[in-house]
């Protein structure tokens, strides 16, 4: 591990690239996250509120209020989806990007970099144990 490059992550903050990753992903999940705690407090507000409204029948049974309780699930699910698809098309690129980046400034700084996930290191902690 002596070989490795020191990383510089206060370089790595203020690069564009990773200023734009970190901007771009708030810029989806606040907004999203406002919405759906929005959605759910206004669901027991109308439960506190409002139960005559949440206990009219939509259909054999059927209240809005379940209707409205369900629809958490359902949210849940289509922001969750939201979410992989735009991290898959847009953050998981810029990720990379930030990446790429970050090994080309370690290279102009010191050579040929190289660097760790975490993994690489637990499995050589590893290694070395078996081998002890």
């Amino acid at each position: 591990m002596a070989d490795q490059p020191a990383v510089d992550w206060e370089a790595i903050e203020r690069s564009p690239e990773f200023q734009e990753l970190v901007h771009r992903r708030r810029g989806f999940v606040i907004p999203c996250t406002v919405f759906f705690l929005s959605w759910y407090l206004g669901f027991i507000v109308l439960c506190a509120y409002a139960p005559d409204f949440m206990g009219d029948s939509v259909y054999e049974g059927l209240t809005v209020g379940y209707c409205l309780a369900l629809s958490q699930f359902l949210m849940v699910l289509v922001l969750g989806v939201w979410y992989l698809r735009k991290a898959e098309n847009v953050f998981d690129p810029l990720a990379e990007k930030a990446a790429r980046r970050a090994v080309e400034t370690a290279e102009d700084d010191s050579g040929p970099a190289r660097f760790s996930t975490g993994a690489d290191d637990v499995a050589a902690s590893t290694e070395e144990e078996r081998k002890a």
